[in-house]
């Protein structure tokens, strides 16, 4: 692996690659301190100290922390998830978005236009939800969060955070275009990862006043490493069908006849079941931090992270969406298309409908183990982080996230040394990202 890294620095191209994409994530996190104008940022901060486990606590994570001291990047790259969430979803509903998205290049740019601008219309939306929910916050001791509530400081907010998120969605696409791995992913990765060294501080501290113990702390690293490699493991599987190419006849040449594999992956959704399920629970914990209401109260702490009803919903959610998220992203009936169009067919099985409907099948039985092990990834590390009493959050929809992005950046990183003959990390065998 050592020699890997060496090999980096032979490649002038790969070198220019990896110097941009980290001049760019560093340019991302000095914008997270850049504050907006009008606000009381101690007030604030106790505010959000108190929002733990809430929909603005998971909205400050994906920040990187920018929400919580409301910077010119407190919305981070979330109004650009969900505007590529629902234009995926429309695809399947709106004829026109279904045949952009099979014109290949020209309907992709096509439909990242769309993208940005219904990034733009969410940023506007959310800007001037965050601008009235801030004039009605106080902090702990009674004392405003806004220093001068109006109009002037609304349409202030709204342009500064909507261009801050145009801003992070062009950086994303620049490094995309002239770094290396998915400028998005990377920004979210930059914003979780920029946590850590503040989370190692913390448990030093309670190693150091004894309120963890040596021994407590080397199983806790233990768990950590064995939750990393669990999810390396199943983000790398795949169930591979069987598919046989006929031979044809063009003029006096004869192709096909080769033998592959259709890789169907086990977790084919990604964190989007995990992000979803998040939202859905945590919303009425959100809605109670600013409607004091005694009911409302009691249901936003079952719905807190650690009550039962918590996890049962949290588990029955995530399997629901990565059957729903499946079903969007991947057709049956096109793969069988595709591959009765050009020759192909599953050994035993016959081309068209019957091709598809098996696709399907397989489909259904492997997602249930996706799911499984989405509901593992995060409950698990919760529940053990809770009963250790660790000074920060592991697992769940952030870990899948870096685990994830770091496997897809080290991939693209390993494919750029294999086309110059140079050797990857590992001598034997390939790192393969998610996709």
């Amino acid at each position: 692996m050592l020699t890997g890294f060496q090999n980096i620095g032979k490649i002038p191209e790969l070198k220019r690659r990896i110097g941009t994409t980290l001049l760019l994530l560093a340019v991302y996190r000095i914008g997270v301190h850049v504050p907006t104008p009008g606000i009381n940022r101690e007030a604030l901060a106790a505010f959000f100290a108190a929002a733990q486990g809430t929909l603005l606590g998971l909205f400050n994570m994906f920040s990187g922390g920018a929400m919580q001291q409301l910077s010119v990047f407190s919305l981070g790259i979330m109004p650009y998830i969900s505007s590529s969430i629902i234009l995926q979803l429309l695809t399947v509903v709106i004829p026109h978005l279904e045949r952009l998205s099979k014109e290949g290049e020209a309907g992709r740019k096509k439909i990242t236009q769309y993208t940005r601008y219904g990034t733009v219309v969410l940023s506007i939306i959310q800007g001037f939800g965050i601008a009235f929910g801030l004039e009605g916050m106080t902090g702990p001791g009674g004392e405003p969060v806004v220093v001068a509530p109006g109009w002037a400081f609304r349409l202030i907010t709204v342009i500064t955070l909507t261009a801050g998120t145009a801003f992070i969605m062009w950086l994303g696409e620049q490094i995309t275009e002239r770094g290396i791995g998915n400028g998005i992913s990377l920004i979210i990765f930059a914003g979780i990862v920029a946590g850590m060294p503040t989370a190692v501080g913390n448990t030093l501290r309670l190693m150091q006043t004894g309120e963890m113990s040596a021994f407590k702390a080397l199983i806790l690293l233990v768990i950590m490493i064995a939750v990393v490699g669990f999810i390396v493991h199943v983000e790398r599987g795949q169930r591979r069908i069987p598919v046989q190419y006929a031979k044809r006849v063009v003029g006096r040449r004869m192709y096909g006849g080769q033998s592959t594999h259709l890789p169907l992956k086990i977790n084919t959704s990604g964190v989007i079941p995990p992000i979803f399920a998040s939202s859905i629970i945590m919303f009425p914990a959100t809605v109670a931090n600013f409607i004091q209401v005694p009911w409302m109260q009691s249901i936003a702490r079952m719905l807190m992270p650690g009550h039962w009803l918590y996890t049962v919903l949290y588990v029955g959610f995530i399997i629901f969406f990565c059957y729903f998220y499946t079903a969007i992203v991947f057709n049956p009936m096109d793969v069988a298309d595709n591959m009765k169009k050009y020759g192909g067919f599953i050994p035993g099985i016959r081309p068209g409908r019957p091709t598809a409907e098996y696709i399907d099948k397989v489909l259904s039985r492997i997602t249930l183990g996706g799911a499984i092990y989405v509901s593992i990834v995060c409950v698990l590390p919760s529940i053990f982080t809770q009963n250790f009493n660790v000074p920060f959050y592991f697992g769940g929809t952030a870990l899948l996230i870096v685990v994830g992005v770091a496997m897809d950046t080290v991939g693209q990183i390993e494919a750029h040394m294999l086309t110059r003959h140079y050797e990857g990390f590992l001598k034997s065998g390939r790192i393969r990202g998610r996709r």
